[in-house]
């Protein structure tokens, strides 16, 4: 099959969860013989390189600002890939859903992973919420089928939309450490700190575990990696603490950094509400850690029990830390049944198979059957 990829800033993955989506599935199906082009943004990459381990890379521009910037990318991207013949588009981001009506005209093959429920994320205005919101009824009008990566986003569109969609999760990799003479950078040691790695914003409550951390007592220290692309109040309002202990990374890009800070911390804190299956939990588990994480739906149908859950006030994390603190073998036996979930449930390769067995369905025409046969 001759398949695009459209949607993301592009393959190497070099900024968030679609990205990296974007990159296992294309490096998976090239492997499997067939022919892939990831759309990307200029910039993704040094060089702009017009290929990357088999898959095809084309570049297309757009108007960057936090607005406009994915819906710019992917409508010159549409353009471009009408000259090409594709045999399918997937395409990333409900967001994108209302640009698909012409190509859906025209009989192209779409797929849509709508990712998860955007409106609900503070930095946005009433407006983006509306659009948002717009965005996800249009997707259940232009797409040949809709990808979910969780159950619980399933549901909603199931409930909401009365549109079933096909179950594809997210994917995870298990990794251990391969350079602990890192954490020297950092003034860490192994097994002594707190670990949140996410974007800085408000739905994913840095805030809450900085509030909760200042609470419990321990000589470990709270580490929190990351940030946001935009000028962000949230970030300057939690970076006021004046707990000692607690240590600001900002984001942490070179590579091999982020696994090892994973691979030594003593628990892994995930605070994301947002969206269906999140890729900094799957990294988390994949790394072996004991996660503390908020308890949602999506975040609680990852773990399976593989990890402690915390509901959402800054008490019940405080207590959750203290227990991990007070259960070192506990935190040994979570980690190894996170690593295990992934291996069951979240491998890269499997997730491929399930693309494409869907791009062939929809390729053939079997997508009009229940999604389940996907």
């Amino acid at each position: 099959m001759k398949i695009a990829l459209i949607g993301t800033r592009g393959v190497p993955a070099n900024y968030g969860g679609f990205e990296t989506c974007a990159e296992e599935i294309a490096v998976g199906l090239v492997e499997k013989g067939h022919d892939v082009t990831a759309y990307c943004r200029f910039g993704n990459a040094p060089g702009n390189p017009s290929e990357y381990k088999g898959v095809k890379l084309r570049y297309c521009k757009h108007w960057d600002s936090k607005v406009t910037g994915t819906f710019s990318h992917t409508f010159n991207c549409l353009r471009d890939a009408r000259k090409q013949k594709f045999d399918v588009l997937m395409i990333f981001n409900a967001a994108n859903a209302p640009l698909l009506l012409i190509p859906r005209l025209r009989g192209e093959k779409i797929a849509l992973n709508v990712d998860g429920l955007e409106w609900r994320r503070k930095k946005w205005g009433w407006f983006a919420k509306k659009y948002y919101k717009f965005a996800e009824w249009v997707s259940t009008k232009v797409a040949h089928r809709i990808i979910s990566d969780s159950r619980a986003i399933q549901a909603y569109y199931e409930t909401k939309f009365k549109t079933p969609t096909t179950f594809i999760a997210y994917g995870g990799n298990i990794e251990g450490s391969v350079k602990p003479e890192i954490l020297k950078e950092y003034g860490l040691e192994s097994g002594e700190f707190f670990l949140q790695a996410s974007r800085l914003e408000p739905e994913n409550h840095a805030d809450y575990t900085v509030r909760a951390f200042e609470k419990v007592k321990t000589n470990k220290k709270l580490v929190i990696a990351g940030g946001a692309n935009w000028d962000s109040p949230f970030i300057k309002k939690i970076k006021e603490t004046k707990d000692p202990r607690i240590q600001f990374l900002g984001p942490v890009y070179t590579p091999g950094h982020i696994r090892e800070l994973h691979c030594h911390c003593y628990a892994y804190v995930h605070g994301n509400e947002v969206g269906g299956t999140n890729p900094a939990l799957l990294k988390a588990m994949g790394y072996g850690n004991c996660v503390l994480s908020l308890n949602v739906d999506f975040n609680a149908e990852v773990l399976a029990g593989a990890g402690v859950l915390w509901d959402k006030n800054d008490d019940a994390l405080a207590e959750q830390m203290r227990w991990v603190l007070d259960h070192p073998e506990e935190v040994a036996k979570k980690r190894k049944m996170a690593v295990e979930r992934i291996r069951q449930a979240y491998r890269w390769d499997m997730i491929t198979n399930d693309h494409e067995r869907l791009f062939k369905n929809i390729v053939s025409g079997h997508y009009k059957s229940h999604p389940e046969n996907d």
